[in-house]
């Protein structure tokens, strides 16, 4: 009730402020994680645990739209119990997530954060690709040249940064981590395609979804663990590494999508589009004080043609279309519900 007291335009900037903190927010974390000084945390641990804040939140989501415990218990039960052959489909973008988790992190940990929040817009091609392919849609001329303009801004991108480098006492391999970026992208887009597919044919709530999505990727992102650093687990400790910087990032990591996912409502496709563009141009601020990241033309000039191709995939020239508009707003929520730093 009391959000509905505030001013849909302040709503906006609200939006635009929410949107550009988490997009850089996460790339800025993770990859400061990854290269500071000291014990560096398991990143298969990290990802586990964020699963079961993401859990404990829809739960707690769910509860609110309910009421009370036994309405939260019967909804859960009737929609994930009672209903076990849609809930085991939701076991393909669970075990999905979890893979892409995993490598963002190696990507993370192997490139700096301005490339990497620049190559992960990437995800938007790879979601136009699945869309079309799997749910039919059709593409305007202006999205299929922004698709275009944003291959060629990531490769100018990663053409501008050499091979290997080292910070502090971590080796990075920046092949390593632009092929965990690319094969993320991969993931998310065809993740994100089916989590849609799976809503629009299905009356289930969003959060209930994603308590699905929880309760199938926790045993799954637990074997990801164990097969990953089981050996260094044993002897070092579940929560070797982990301080309350750490524990910040895996609740950013775990809420950031469920935030997006709330105040996307309030924007607009290019109000998006700018939180996107601000958010690369923040990061790349931020990894020149923080990170001694060295900004050249070439990878400016890139991350521009990627700025501008995110603008011309949100414009809709067809805007007063209400069923375009419809299915355009419908799209961008489902799709930032990915837990990537989305994922965002």
């Amino acid at each position: 009730m009391g959000i509905q007291r505030i001013n849909p335009n302040n709503l906006k900037y609200v939006s635009l402020l929410t949107l550009t903190v988490q997009n850089s927010a996460v790339s800025l974390c993770m990859r400061y994680a990854k290269t500071r000084d000291g014990d560096i945390f398991f990143s298969s641990t990290a990802v586990f645990l964020a699963e079961v804040v993401k859990l404990i939140t829809c739960i707690g989501l769910v509860f609110m739209e309910e009421g009370t415990f036994l309405r939260l218990k019967a909804s859960v039960h009737n929609a994930i119990i009672k209903n076990k052959v849609d809930t085991m489909k939701m076991t393909v973008p669970s075990l999905i997530y979890v893979l892409q988790n995993n490598l963002l992190y190696v990507s993370a940990a192997n490139l700096d954060a301005a490339t990497y929040q620049v190559t992960y817009q990437l995800k938007i091609l790879t979601t136009a690709v699945f869309a079309v392919i799997m749910l039919r849609k059709k593409l305007i001329p202006t999205q299929w040249g922004s698709l275009l303009i944003l291959v060629l801004g990531v490769a100018l991108v990663q053409l501008s940064q050499g091979g290997e480098t080292r910070i502090i006492n971590v080796a990075q391999n920046r092949f390593l981590g632009f092929s965990a970026a690319l094969g993320a992208c991969c993931l998310s887009g065809f993740a994100g395609i089916y989590f849609e597919k799976m809503l629009k044919t299905s009356d289930l709530s969003v959060w209930m979804r994603n308590i699905q999505l929880s309760l199938l990727s926790l045993p799954l992102s637990l074997l990801m663990t164990m097969i990953n650093d089981y050996t260094a687990i044993s002897n070092q400790g579940f929560f070797f590494g982990y301080d309350l910087f750490v524990w910040f990032l895996v609740l950013l990591q775990a809420c950031g999508g469920l935030i997006v996912a709330v105040v996307v409502k309030y924007a607009d496709n290019i109000l998006k589009g700018f939180a996107t563009s601000l958010a690369i141009v923040l990061s790349c601020i931020v990894s020149i004080y923080l990170f001694s990241f060295l900004l050249t033309l070439q990878f400016a000039f890139g991350t521009i043609l990627v700025i501008i191709s995110v603008f011309l995939y949100g414009y809709d020239p067809n805007k007063n279309n209400k069923s375009t508009k419809k299915s355009s707003n419908h799209a961008d929520e489902e799709s930032l519900l990915d837990s990537e730093p989305q994922n965002v």
